[in-house]
């Protein structure tokens, strides 16, 4: 493992010859072309990353905000690392990647695996572009533990820009969704009264012929209705899956359509 430190800026980054892991480590880095590098290990504690382009990298494992580099973490303090303007198109992002205390700021997120990501509770994402597919990834507006080392008891999470994105398995946990730029229809709603809809929307489900199609979508709905409250004050940006993927295709989008028309006032008709 190589520990980078000091500064390095408007140039291209290269390992020393047989080395394939780095920590940065109260680093600063601006203007740095990353671009296709291959690490085995990338850490990042308490660094600043500039305007740098990650395009093409490949993380086999990846720690964006580390507690410590070497010894043992005292729990008393957590530096935070920053990444602004930087540029990860088609960047390949170690699955569970530990984002740890990170801030992403106008970042471009553009086609990256950027996928099975849970490892998220103390990342920020503020005024940041997700082009392409994002898929099974948590974003939280509150950090789950850790908050007096962290020194603060929300997440920036504001000013980003999915409108390009195509969200599957994306949870938003105790954030300002209407503080977002989101997918719009026909694939994509941000509704409120999430839960008085699934329950005017239920009685049409219960009319449905066939008694498999009845459950998928009962289950599916009441799980919204369950994670909207939980998570966002009964608002949920929804999608046609949303109404039960196991459901044939027309369905689902007859069924959509007739959630986002309706409020508890409503008739199913």
């Amino acid at each position: 493992m190589w520990i980078a430190r000091g500064e390095l800026r408007d140039q291209r980054f290269g390992l020393p010859a047989g080395v394939s892991s780095v920590t940065f480590d109260r680093a600063r880095l601006v203007n740095v072309d990353f671009s296709g590098t291959r690490f085995a290990d990338f850490s990042a504690h308490g660094s600043e990353f500039e305007s740098c382009d990650f395009s093409g990298a490949v993380f086999e494992r990846l720690s964006m905000g580390i507690t410590r580099v070497g010894g043992r973490w005292d729990g008393a303090g957590w530096p935070r690392s920053v990444f602004r303007d930087c540029v990860f198109r088609r960047t390949r992002f170690a699955p569970f990647t530990f984002f740890g205390n990170v801030r992403f700021e106008r970042c471009l997120f553009e086609r990256s695996r950027l996928r099975d990501q849970t490892s998220t509770f103390e990342a920020e994402f503020v005024d940041c572009v997700f082009r392409g597919r994002v898929r099974n990834i948590n974003f939280w507006g509150r950090p789950t533990d850790h908050q007096a080392a962290l020194g603060r008891d929300r997440n920036d999470f504001t000013g980003n820009d999915f409108t390009g994105a195509e969200l599957d398995y994306v949870a938003f946990h105790h954030i300002d969704l209407q503080a977002q730029r989101l997918p719009g229809l026909p694939g994509y709603a941000l509704l409120d009264r999430i839960s008085e809809r699934v329950e005017a929307t239920l009685p049409l489900v219960e009319r449905w012929p066939d008694a498999r199609h009845r459950e998928e979508a009962g289950f599916s709905l009441e799980f919204l209705a369950d994670r909207a409250l939980e998570q966002n004050d009964d608002q949920a940006l929804v999608s046609p899956l949303d109404m039960g993927r196991k459901l044939p295709p027309a369905l689902r989008e007859e069924l959509f359509e007739a959630f986002r028309r309706m409020s508890s006032g409503t008739s199913p008709g």
